[in-house]
């Protein structure tokens, strides 16, 4: 399973959230391309950058550090938050980043993800299955939605798409414990690829969620906080 870094942008400093609440937020860098470069530094498999501002504002507020970033790194960087039309997904794609995360337009515009998965390839496109009680949310999980977790991801299957980013709203940044559940469930019933995030925060977590068969886990916060150290959470994930 790999194990995933997350970086989330707002006003181009990394900070984290809790429960995805705007006015619960820490501040951890004001350079985010020195803490990318310690991730990669450290093993990283993959990057995860969101883009706060993005994801509650429908457009992408912190490209000019997220291409930095790409332009600084050798190891691959998927970057979700704000990515709602074609062509901000080409510009980033374009300008080598690895994956676009789409959340909110899998709900609003099934199309744009569609025509990316045709014109780029399924490996260049995640989808963000984020849900608070079994419902998605949307705009930065500031609206919730009547679809559930998992009629999205049967629908993005339909697609074409073949990754997922299970998130569960509630647990993210609270160093509780992951949905491994809902996220065993989107294995068995889609057979598609799933990382997991929110409630990361212990080797067992990790453990945990290598039985679940997802194929990676994003850590933040528990990253940031010393809770779980990189190298050892590679290590729990290749068991």
């Amino acid at each position: 399973m790999q194990i995933i870094p997350s970086i989330d942008l707002k006003a181009g400093r990394c900070v984290r959230l809790y429960q995805g609440d705007f006015r619960q937020e820490t501040v951890f860098s004001e350079d985010p391309v020195s803490v990318a470069l310690g991730w990669q530094q450290r093993g990283g498999a993959i990057l995860h950058i969101v883009d706060l501002d993005g994801a509650a504002d429908g457009i992408p507020a912190n490209l000019a550090a997220i291409r930095e970033v790409v332009g600084t790194l050798t190891m691959p960087v998927q970057v979700g938050g704000g990515i709602r039309s074609r062509e901000i997904a080409d510009s980033l794609l374009s300008a080598g980043v690895e994956r676009v995360v789409i959340g909110t337009a899998a709900v609003s515009d099934p199309a744009l993800v569609e025509g990316l998965c045709q014109d780029y390839g399924s490996e260049r496109v995640v989808v963000a299955v984020d849900a608070r009680d079994g419902l998605v949310t949307i705009k930065g999980w500031t609206e919730s939605s009547q679809v559930s977790a998992l009629h999205l991801a049967l629908r993005m299957k339909d697609l074409g798409v073949s990754r997922l980013l299970y998130t569960d709203v509630s647990r993210d940044g609270t160093l509780t414990s992951p949905n491994f559940a809902a996220n065993g469930e989107l294995v068995r019933e889609t057979g598609m690829k799933v990382q997991a995030s929110g409630g990361v925060s212990s080797l067992e977590h990790i453990r945990q969620l290598v039985s679940t068969g997802v194929e990676g886990a994003i850590i933040g916060t528990a990253l940031y906080r010393g809770t779980i150290i990189l190298e050892e959470a590679i290590e729990a994930g290749s068991l």
